[in-house]
């Protein structure tokens, strides 16, 4: 069964009509926005007005291009680095932005995506290149807050905010980060000689202390010798040692004392008698002018 002409010119024309319902009829999302051109040129009057919901366009004369205006992540890939002091490093990071201007973001440049992509890879560049290695690694928070006060610079013409910038990895060659290594070492290292030399000092303090006490109480002494036994007691030992305090031993020290220095403890009478050879030698004086005489 063939159509005749009235039937085929009825099919056209819904044809025609679906097309032109399709392209003058858009629906927008709720995170969409629509920018219109009319004849080429930005329809000031549809500002406002484009979405979200349904937008009705002329067709052959309005287009419109849909802009999103949720927040896009972009990866910036590794790049190249040489920071202040003369350190090569790979450096990537990742770029939160997202557009407030859908007008500006369409008319103000071509590929706003590619755009900020490309501005973020500079940026992390030349703000790299001004510090130094131990700021790149201490003060991350400080230099991805700087990047991204420069990229909001740049793309606010563009009606585009940098929300934030994030470094991800800084890779270092193989030398620094033994060059590094050595270095943390040494700082432990470092760290607990200090450490022990305060424990030391500390513990020298409280034993003074500790002396002081015991030598203006002796009882305290005696409290220690039996704390003492006590804990060599409580262990698994066959030998138990028995502390003797040294005041026990002072009366026997003391006697030895003259004996060690050589003279006698108690001088006795034979030492006071001057003994019978100092009369022989006078009476031998006196008997030798007789003799004489005779």
């Amino acid at each position: 069964m063939f159509f005749d002409g009235f039937q085929l010119s009825t099919i056209v024309i819904i044809l025609i009509v679906i097309i032109l319902f399709t392209n003058a009829v858009k629906i927008l999302r709720e995170y969409e926005r629509g920018v219109i051109f009319r004849l080429g040129r930005l329809s000031k009057a549809l500002i406002g007005k484009n979405g979200p919901g349904i937008i009705i366009l002329i067709p052959g004369i309005d287009k419109m291009e849909k802009v999103s205006l949720r927040t896009v992540t972009k990866d910036v890939p590794a790049q190249d680095v040489i920071t202040r002091d003369n350190v090569s490093i790979k450096v990537n990071a990742v770029i939160y932005f997202r557009v407030l201007d859908p007008e500006r973001a369409i008319t103000e440049v071509e590929d706003f995506l590619q755009a900020t992509h490309q501005l973020a890879q500079t940026s992390l560049r030349s703000v790299l290149g001004q510090v130094e290695l131990d700021d790149l690694l201490s003060n991350r928070d400080k230099i991805n807050e700087d990047l991204q006060i420069l990229l909001d610079q740049q793309t606010e013409p563009w009606g585009i905010k940098v929300s934030m910038v994030v470094i991800k990895n800084v890779d270092l060659p193989i030398e620094m980060q033994r060059a590094m290594a050595k270095q943390a070492e040494a700082e432990r290292e470092r760290r607990a000689k200090v450490i022990n030399a305060l424990g030391e000092q500390q513990a020298a303090e409280k034993l003074s202390e500790a002396a002081h006490v015991m030598g203006t109480h002796p009882v305290a002494v005696q409290l220690r010798y039996l704390q003492t036994l006590s804990v060599v007691a409580a262990e698994n030992n066959s030998t138990t040692l028995f502390p003797v305090p040294i005041d026990l031993f002072k009366p026997f020290v003391e006697a030895m004392k003259p004996a060690v220095s050589g003279g006698p403890a108690n001088p006795g009478p034979a030492a006071a008698d001057p003994g019978p050879a100092s009369g022989d030698s006078k009476t031998g004086a006196a008997e030798r002018p007789g003799e004489e005489a005779q």
